[in-house]
């Protein structure tokens, strides 16, 4: 899609009711959807984070989201896909400014330049006890990205038109953090599978962008 025709339906996607956890358990493992009434208690003691679904235009001026690969590393996220973003600090006055400097951090883009559209759906991820507040934000010229070396080992430029292609979803065979080798439903975008938490929020950016271009 092309950049100028995206913002012309951002008033929309600000003001779309969230299909919520309908949207994101689209995108989950069948044990995670049992899970769900227990993960609703635990939410409200977890740690807090916050990432963004940051859209901007590409060279060609098409409408692009940014996504990063992270470091392999002793860790749950090691060597997956997710949006920019991280831990609440301390001196992060709410989960807006949380999400404005880690993806500052993380793919070095000056969070003054980015334009936050809206708050999208929180969710819980079990294996790091987060909460995690996802944002849609747009920047409106094309940036230069710098992955933060200690965190981030690439970034992904993935193509609103291929993130809203019906085949950019599959199903992978994938150990989590429920099971081993579980069936999973994953985006498949520019050669990188995405799943778990990131593909039940990104589900749900994909469900309001394109409710708002039928509407």
């Amino acid at each position: 899609m092309n950049f100028d025709n995206f913002k012309k339906i951002l008033p929309k996607i600000a003001k779309i009711p969230l299909p919520g956890i309908s949207s994101q358990l689209k995108m989950a493992p069948a044990m995670r959807q049992k899970e769900l009434e227990k993960m609703r208690d635990r939410m409200q003691n977890a740690r807090k984070s916050a990432v963004m679904a940051l859209f901007y235009p590409n060279s060609d001026h098409e409408t692009m989201l940014v996504l990063i690969l992270r470091k392999t590393y002793k860790g749950v996220h090691s060597n997956q896909v997710g949006f920019p973003g991280g831990q609440m600090d301390p001196e992060d006055i709410n989960f807006t400014a949380t999400a404005l400097r880690e993806t500052e951090e993380e793919v070095g883009v000056d969070r003054t330049t980015i334009e936050v559209i809206r708050e999208i759906t929180a969710t819980y991820i079990p294996p790091s006890n987060f909460t995690v507040k996802p944002f849609i934000g747009i920047l409106h010229k094309t940036p230069i990205f710098i992955p933060q070396p200690s965190e981030v080992e690439a970034t992904i430029e993935v193509s609103l038109k291929d993130l809203l292609a019906d085949g950019s979803i599959i199903e992978r065979e994938l150990s989590t953090s429920y099971a081993t080798t579980v069936n999973v439903p994953a985006f498949y975008l520019n050669e990188h599978v995405v799943w778990g938490a990131t593909a039940m929020m990104l589900s749900e950016v994909k469900d309001i962008i394109s409710t708002a271009i039928s509407n």
